[in-house]
Parts: structure tokens; C-alpha cells; sequence
């Protein structure tokens, strides 16, 4: 049974409570769907200022919706476009402080201003990337970027 917790200490020690609840909560499971459902939504209870959180996969060159948290979104995401796109054909995070002066961004909810996207790599291939909005502009700091590339690393031992 999973049991909410007060996130205690600077955001670097939070975000590592993070990860080892995370890596505790998909202890065991294989399946890739019921373990990004879980990690979004432990994502989602844990941040603030957000309003989506979730993961696209890449399948037959596109990414392709997968398990989120938030408004209904865009279900098909061409390589290269958006913020999401882009992460995957650089294969690098992106964090974008305003997302209307990203060139292309995909607007799937309105009261997005910015934008953090990290790639999912197991094993060398790219297997898809966590998003994650906010109403904020610049509400993703450097602390959030290394937080969730490491909570993104523990996520893959369980894909």
C-alpha cells in the first residue's frame, strides 16, 4: 500500500526520497504501462505548481501517448516537433522557461508557460520521454532538471 509522505530537506535531498519511493513502488513489476502509471502519478503528488505530468513513448518513429496525470493531451507527437520531439531527436532534456517562445511548441493545454521534457534511454535505445508542465513560467530550476533525470534513471531499471 503506498502511503503519502512529507518530502523533507533541501529539493537535491527530496528528490532522492523521491527515487528510492519510486524504486520501492515498482519493486517486483515488469509491465511497462503499470509502471509509468504509477511514476506519473507519484510525480504528480509530489510536485507543485504542475499541471501535467506523463510520459510518451516512441513507436514507429512517433511518440505515441502513454500513461499521464492532467488534462487530455496530444495523443501523437512527430519526432522533432515540439518540446517533446525535439528531446528525442537532440536526446537531451529540455527545459523551456516560457514555452511560447519555443519555436513549434504543441499546445495541448492552455495554461502551460513552461516546460520540462527528459528522454527515456534504456540500454542505448530511446524508448520515450517524461513531460512535464507547469502554469509557471520558469518554474523548472537546474535543482529539477538533475532531480528528474535521476528520479528518469531509476525509472528505467523497472522498464
Amino acid at each position: 500500500m503506498f502511503k503519502k509522505i512529507e518530502y523533507k530537506g533541501s529539493l537535491e535531498e527530496q528528490y532522492d526520497t523521491l527515487a528510492k519511493q519510486l524504486a520501492a513502488l515498482l519493486e517486483g513489476e515488469t509491465d511497462i504501462i503499470a509502471n509509468l502509471s504509477n511514476a506519473s502519478a507519484l510525480l504528480n503528488q509530489f510536485l507543485t505548481d504542475v499541471n501535467w505530468v506523463g510520459f510518451y513513448l516512441l513507436k514507429d518513429g512517433e511518440l505515441v501517448l502513454g500513461p499521464f496525470q492532467g488534462l487530455p493531451a496530444c495523443v501523437r507527437i512527430p519526432v522533432g516537433r515540439g518540446v517533446c520531439g525535439t528531446a528525442v531527436e537532440k536526446g537531451e532534456t529540455i527545459v523551456v522557461k516560457d514555452v511560447h517562445q519555443f519555436p513549434g511548441h504543441i499546445a495541448c493545454d492552455a495554461r502551460s508557460n513552461s516546460e520540462i521534457v527528459i528522454p527515456l534511454v534504456k540500454d542505448g535505445e530511446m524508448i520515450g520521454v517524461l513531460d512535464i508542465d507547469s502554469p509557471l513560467i520558469d518554474r523548472f530550476k537546474e535543482e529539477d532538471r538533475l532531480g528528474l533525470e535521476k528520479f528518469v534513471q531509476t525509472l528505467i531499471q523497472y522498464l
